[in-house]
């Protein structure tokens, strides 16, 4: 395809296209890589076994012990095969009851979702940024970008709570605060067939507010859409073309939309097999301990570190990589029994 001499006609299916066979190398690498490595320690067990070396010995178990790692995480990349696990993913944080408390809370929880992202080799677009009164963020929205974002960061809806002595207490009380995460992949238009009714819509356009340039604060660049019938508002005040932002904003109504329909049909093949499934939005599922103790502990599998700045600098992996296996390991269970 990329050989033709109209594949850069349409130039954003060209970018697709390419982002698609990178991924697909990457993967294909990545075999070649593990398997060389395997033969490499092939190569060393035969010589210890005819000339043993003791600081050879230690060398090959260290390599052991990575190799095995690599090919878990190998392993869960190879069975994000979800229908839309590839995809870029939209994700949005929201603070819970408590003012500036839990405004401050979501704020740290951004940075914590942008260093994962920059550590995974992912891009962050913020398309909506709303400052607290005071300190901390009253709404953010981000686009995640590469290939399975939305397939690792599906594991972070829900409800993350915080225990810590709060800075903004002069009498140095505990305070627990909470904040929403949610996400849903971003479709391609030629992955989704959503008509919008304009008579359904209501398009508001307002000054931008944060870091983004000149225009910022000057020019009437963002653009609100609230679609009626379903109650879904989005923002977008990352272009500084108010025409860019609009065309962004529906981009993300139809990904909701999408998203909404397909979470209404799962829910109703659910309810005619009788299942009874944990509801993921609105659930807490993680907390976050800074005083009396430091733990971070993920309350669906019970996966838990007691570094806890570690993981407020991005380090989330470990929580994603064991809810995304008790997920796997779920469906193989549910294969099982139906075999």
């Amino acid at each position: 395809m990329m050989a033709e001499p109209d594949f850069w006609d349409n130039q954003q299916k060209a970018q697709e296209i390419i982002d698609k066979n990178n991924a697909l190398k990457s993967v294909v690498n990545a075999y070649h890589d593990l398997n060389n490595e395997i033969e490499d320690l092939d190569a060393t067990y035969e010589l210890l076994q005819e000339e043993y070396d003791e600081d050879m010995k230690d060398d090959l178990e260290e390599s052991v012990v990575a190799l095995d790692d690599k090919i878990d995480d190998f392993e869960l990349q190879l069975l994000l095969n979800g229908e839309h696990d590839a995809n870029n993913a939209i994700l949005e944080l929201h603070p819970g009851a408590g003012g500036t408390e839990s405004q401050d809370w979501t704020s740290m929880l951004l940075r914590m979702y942008q260093r994962y992202a920059e550590d995974a080799g992912f891009k962050v677009e913020v398309t909506d940024y709303l400052p607290g009164d005071e300190a901390g963020v009253k709404s953010v929205t981000m686009i995640i970008k590469g290939h399975n974002a939305y397939g690792y960061l599906k594991a972070e809806k829900g409800v993350h709570r915080l225990v810590r002595i709060s800075p903004f207490d002069s009498s140095g009380r505990r305070h627990t605060s909470f904040a929403s995460c949610d996400v849903i992949p971003e479709f391609n238009n030629d992955e989704i067939e959503i008509d919008i009714n304009p008579d359904d819509i209501t398009v508001d356009t307002f000054r931008a507010s944060g870091a983004g340039g000149q225009h910022i604060n000057k020019t009437e660049s963002a653009i609100r859409i609230t679609h009626h019938p379903s109650g879904i508002v989005v923002n977008n005040q990352n272009e500084r073309s108010q025409i860019k932002n609009r065309e962004a904003a529906m981009k993300m109504l139809k990904s909701k939309l999408y998203q909404q329909e397909i979470e209404r049909q799962e829910s109703e093949l659910a309810a005619i097999r009788g299942e009874q499934k944990e509801i993921g939005w609105g659930s807490q599922i993680r907390s976050y301990v800074f005083h009396p103790y430091s733990m971070v502990k993920d309350h669906r599998t019970n996966e838990e570190t007691g570094n806890t700045s570690k993981v407020m600098d991005g380090d989330i992996g470990p929580f994603i990589n064991a809810y995304l296996r008790s997920q796997m390991d779920l469906g193989q269970e549910d294969e099982e029994t139906t075999l």
